[in-house]
């Protein structure tokens, strides 16, 4: 913190208290040994990101994993959603997501390098569905998530706008409540998107029952 005076020019002194805020870097091992257990922070390129998760977040990302497991329930594969885990897209960079719902494959998990000791994925093929929960840091998953996960090779990836915060370029005008469903082609991610009311259809659960009003907090 700094504290810095001013003159004016009745010799009086105005004072003014700045705070500033050191950007603290971190390597990948850095931060699984002191944020690992701790679901508030992704990191990205070093820097360590606070997700700002709320109770209504929660409900949604809560529901919505709750309709997830009884779509994989009736398919009867051998896919499921774990309690917690961190998605590092790049090996060669500072970087790891915990996506607010994940569906992996656990019949490829014995090739992750991480995940006998750790919850850690860092293969596309483990993962069959990345689902994030619209915050107030709309843009990291409007625009570089989807490039991340894109890359990584993810089948399918949900974005939930619950409270339709997203910037008119990604959902529109006027702004509204929207869940966009983006599925992989040709390695980019093909998106449609859904209001209040509509069905959502999922290429990758086709028997999912799920529209956006189900999983709104009342």
């Amino acid at each position: 913190m700094a504290t810095i005076y001013i003159a004016s020019n009745t010799r009086s002194l105005a004072i003014f208290t700045m705070t500033y805020t050191s950007v603290k870097t971190l390597t990948f091992d850095n931060f699984l040994a002191q944020y690992q257990d701790c679901p508030r922070y992704e990191l990205a390129d070093g820097e360590l990101i606070d997700m700002e998760p709320t109770g209504l977040h929660e409900t949604v990302s809560g529901k919505l994993a709750t309709k997830i497991g009884i779509a994989l329930t009736a398919v009867e594969l051998p896919w499921f959603i774990p309690r917690t885990c961190i998605v590092r897209p790049f090996a060669e960079a500072a970087t790891a997501r915990r996506p607010d719902v994940v569906v992996l494959d656990e019949t490829v998990l014995s090739s992750e390098p991480f995940w006998e000791q750790e919850p850690v994925i860092t293969l596309g093929r483990s993962i069959k569905l990345v689902v994030e929960v619209v915050s107030t840091n709309w843009e990291n998953d409007y625009a570089r998530k989807v490039e991340e996960y894109a890359l990584l090779g993810i089948p399918e990836y949900w974005i939930v706008d619950y409270r339709g915060l997203g910037g008119v370029a990604f959902i529109g005008k006027p702004k509204q409540p929207t869940f966009t469903v983006c599925q992989l082609v040709s390695e980019e991610y093909v998106q449609q998107q859904y209001r209040l009311g509509q069905p959502i259809k999922s290429p990758l659960l086709p028997r999912l029952q799920l529209r956006l009003d189900d999983i709104l907090p009342r």
